[in-house]
């Protein structure tokens, strides 16, 4: 047990930033490591995360003091259960579009009396005699409100308790609103902040795309959990470079 940054973060209102890209290999985790991000988005719904390289991926994690944020590919207790067992401290769970979906969430992530996970005692647990009270404590757990059900379910949705980070996804959003692709058009934006509001107003932690023209937006509005992607800056570095190049004169 090491803690969860992004967790510890979010319970005292501070701002806590994941960072997630095309890579999940340790090696990534590693360079990445250094530049103070709270937490690393392993991609286990699009990327290529898969059960056996959990383990070296949250260890990569858990060596420079970075939460395991690990993205899953639907909402089922097995999932879940075993994803937390290989070593992760939190987890994102897509399409969560109702009260009993949030609720199947939390009874998957969490030891009982908050939840129903099942008992085994995965790598976390090794020397450490109240592990099961210390993981329902440091488990982050987000769920994901993607679909213009779950915006419009949303009141009983943030009823539900333990889950830290309601995060308003805008791209399959987008796409529930009859606008693929086109999550930041200004309609979709307008649905995206109304719930970040909703989920102010009801005392709850909304997370959101760190889109850099929004940040201090978002913040504003009352968001403390951001997701940003190091793929965009790698291709606006690499493009740069190549003008540069190209601007060279001959001789």
């Amino acid at each position: 047990m090491r803690g969860n940054r992004v967790k510890e973060k979010l319970n005292k209102g501070e701002v806590a930033v994941a960072v997630g890209g095309h890579s999940n290999t340790s090696d990534t985790i590693d360079f990445l490591g250094p530049l103070g991000f709270d937490g690393i988005w392993l991609e286990g719904e699009h990327g290529s995360v898969s059960w056996g390289g959990i383990g070296d991926l949250s260890r990569a994690c858990d060596l420079w003091g970075m939460a395991s944020v690990a993205r899953l590919h639907q909402n089922d207790p097995g999932v879940i259960t075993r994803i937390l067992d290989l070593g992760v401290n939190g987890i994102v769970v897509p399409h969560v579009s109702s009260r009993a979906e949030a609720e199947r969430v939390v009874e998957s992530a969490f030891f009982a009396p908050a939840g129903r996970r099942g008992i085994f005692s995965g790598r976390r647990a090794y020397g450490a005699s109240d592990f099961h009270e210390r993981a329902n404590a440091e488990t982050l757990v987000i769920v994901l409100i993607e679909e213009m059900q779950a915006v419009e379910n949303l009141d009983e949705i943030l009823s539900v308790d333990h889950i830290d980070v309601f995060f308003v996804a805008p791209g399959d959003l987008a796409q529930t609103m009859g606008m693929v692709g086109r999550h930041r058009d200004p309609e979709v934006e307008a649905v995206v902040e109304g719930a970040i509001r909703k989920i102010v107003a009801s005392g709850r932690t909304p997370g959101a795309l760190g889109y850099e023209d929004k940040l201090q937006h978002y913040h504003d509005l009352g968001v403390r959990f951001f997701l940003t992607n190091y793929n965009a800056w790698l291709e606006e570095a690499g493009r740069a470079y190549l003008d540069r190049v190209a601007a060279i004169r001959p001789g």
